[in-house]
C-alpha cells in the first residue's frame, strides 16, 4: 500500500517513535513517503529513504521557559521563506506517488493532503488523550482554562480523521469513537534494555543555562550523570558528584536502565521509557508547554514520581529519594505489551482501507 507518513518536527519523540511504526510499515512491505520538519527530518533521513523536509512550526525556549514572543516571530519569519517551495514540494510529491492512505503523527501539510484528496487519514499521536478522552479532576484542577486552550487547539490540528491512536502511558476513559489508547511507543533498544536498580541519578536537561538546577543537584551528594547541558563534550567531564555526559544513543540508554531515577522535563518520550523501565522520575515542565504540565501531573497522580512546577529545590529533591521506593512499588503494576497492540492495530486499519472499509469520508465528531 502507498502511505504519505506525516512528522511534525517539534520535539524529537515524535520522530523516535515515527522511526519504529515506520521500520513495522517497511518491514510489511507497503510504500511510504515521509514528509517531516525540524530535527525529526534530519533523524528520519540517516535511516531511511524517501524522506521529504518540510517547514514546520517549532518553540523557542529558554531558562526553561516557552518564549512566546520569539517563537511566533520565528515562525512567521521562517514560515514566509519556507511556504513557496513547500506548495511546490508538495505538488511534485503528489504527481509522483500518489498515496492511498495518510498517517500523521500530529503533522498538519499530510493531513491537509488528505482531506483534500478524501483518503483516510490515521492519527498517532500523544496529544489527542487531550481531545478525545476525559481526564480526572485531579489532574486538572488548577489548570482548567489553560486545558481548555491546548484542548481546543488539539481538536482543531487534525479533526475528522478515520481513525485516532494514542500514546498514553495512562490510560483514561475514552469519550470519542474511532479512538483507541496504546502504551508509549518504544525503541527496540529500550525494549531490550535490562533494568538494574542503580545508585545515580539520570539528569537530561536541553536548557545550557539552568544553572539553579545544577547547585540542587550538587548539594545533594548523589552522582548524576546529566546530559544535553554541555552539548560539545567528546568525553566525560566530572565536577564533584555532577558527571555531564556526551550525547551517546546507546550510553544514554545504559545510563537510564540503570538509573536509581530520573530528573528531566516532563516531554512524553522519555517519560514513557522511565516509566517502562520501572525509573521513578522527577518532572520539571517546561513552563508555559501544558501538554509537559500534563504529564508531569499524572506521573505524579498515578504514583509513579514527583511533578515539580516551577524550579526543583533542595527539599523535594530529598523528599523525592524518601518516596523512591514507593514509586517504584507503584511502577511494579505497570505493564508495556512490546508495541505488540499497537502494530496489530494499524495492520488492521490498513487492512480496511485496502478493502475499502475505512475511507476518507468521515462525520465529524
Amino acid at each position: 500500500m502507498k502511505i504519505l507518513y506525516g512528522v511534525t518536527g517539534e520535539g524529537m519523540g515524535h520522530a523516535i517513535r515515527s522511526r519504529v511504526i515506520l521500520e513495522h510499515l517497511f518491514a510489511a512491505g507497503h510504500q511510504v513517503e515521509v514528509v517531516a520538519s525540524n530535527r525529526a527530518a534530519s533523524f528520519l533521513s540517516e535511516r531511511f529513504a524517501n524522506v521529504h523536509h518540510i517547514h514546520g512550526l517549532h518553540i523557542v525556549s529558554a531558562e526553561n521557559r516557552v518564549r512566546k514572543g520569539k517563537t511566533l516571530w520565528s515562525n512567521v519569519k521562517e514560515g514566509l521563506q519556507a511556504l513557496p517551495s513547500q506548495v511546490g514540494a508538495y505538488f511534485e510529491l503528489i504527481e509522483d506517488f500518489a498515496p492511498e492512505v495518510v498517517i500523521s503523527d500530529f503533522e498538519s501539510w499530510s493531513y491537509l493532503y488528505g482531506m483534500a484528496h478524501d483518503l483516510p487519514v490515521i492519527s498517532i499521536d500523544n496529544q489527542q488523550v487531550m481531545n478525545r478522552c476525559t481526564l480526572p479532576d485531579e489532574v486538572l484542577d488548577g489548570a482548567r482554562a489553560e486545558f481548555a486552550v491546548v484542548k481546543a487547539f488539539v481538536k482543531a490540528k487534525l479533526p475528522w480523521c478515520a481513525h485516532y491512536l494514542i500514546a498514553t502511558f495512562f490510560q483514561p476513559p475514552i469519550r470519542k469513537k474511532r479512538t483507541t489508547l496504546h502504551p508509549p511507543i518504544l525503541r527496540p533498544e529500550i525494549l531490550a534494555a535490562e533494568p538494574t536498580p542503580g545508585d545515580h541519578l539520570l539528569v537530561y536537561q536541553t536548557s545550557t543555562d539552568n544553572r539553579p538546577l545544577l547547585e540542587v543537584l550538587r548539594k545533594s551528594g548523589r552522582e548524576c550523570h546529566i546530559y544535553g547541558m554541555e552539548r560539545s563534550l567528546k568525553e566525560d567531564r566530572r565536577d564533584g558528584n555532577l558527571v555531564h555526559k556526551p550525547f551517546s544513543e546507546q550510553g544514554f540508554i545504559d545510563d537510564l536502565a540503570s538509573s536509581a531515577g530520573v530528573i528531566a522535563s516532563a516531554g512524553f518520550t522519555l517519560m514513557g521509557e522511565a516509566v517502562h523501565l520501572k525509573k521513578p522520575m522527577i518532572a520539571i515542565p517546561l513552563e508555559g508547554q501544558f501538554e509537559q504540565r500534563l504529564n508531569a501531573r499524572y506521573l505524579a497522580y498515578l504514583g509513579y514520581g514527583a511533578a515539580v512546577e516551577g524550579k526543583l529545590d533542595s527539599e523535594t529533591l530529598a523528599r523525592f529519594f524518601d518516596s523512591i521506593p514507593a514509586y517504584r512499588a507503584a511502577l511494579e503494576e505497570y505493564e508495556h505489551d512490546g508495541n505488540v497492540g499497537l502494530f496489530a492495530q494499524i495492520d488492521t486499519l490498513l487492512d480496511q482501507v485496502a478493502a475499502g472499509v475505512l475511507t476518507g469520508r468521515r462525520i465529524p465528531v
